[in-house]
């Protein structure tokens, strides 16, 4: 009986570590700003993948500095879903480098690295 036991909680963390492990997202770059003062003005897109969470967004620049940013799709959990938040930091701050938000640290790393792609033009993974 014991024996049947011990299987059964050494199958069940087996479980459990390949739940855990199979939902981890890939790590995402840290997304550097591009420098926008000649760029000009418009609409840019950009995507990234960053496995589990996806993004596209288009960004808006006006004379030199960000108007607006706009998630075009944000494909994450119900929980990445405040990482939305972070778009609202990027136009108030005018940078990438701003916070990410708790708890939606990925969606949050992955819409700020969309962001920098439609700013450089460069493509996303």
């Amino acid at each position: 009986m014991k024996r049947k036991v011990n299987l059964f909680l050494i199958a069940l963390v087996m479980v459990f570590l390949g739940m855990v492990f199979s939902c981890a997202m890939d790590p995402v770059p840290v997304a550097v700003m591009p420098d926008i003062s000649a760029k000009a003005d418009g609409v840019y897109d950009g995507s990234y993948d960053g496995g589990l969470v996806k993004a596209t967004v288009a960004v808006t620049l006006n004379a030199g500095r960000i108007d607006a940013i706009k998630i075009l799709s944000h494909n994450c959990s119900p929980v990445g879903k405040k990482g939305e938040a972070v778009v609202d930091r990027v136009v108030e701050r005018q940078t990438l480098a701003v916070d990410v938000v708790s708890g939606a640290t990925g969606s949050s790393m992955v819409l700020l690295k969309a962001i920098e792609i439609a700013i450089s033009g460069e493509s996303g993974t």
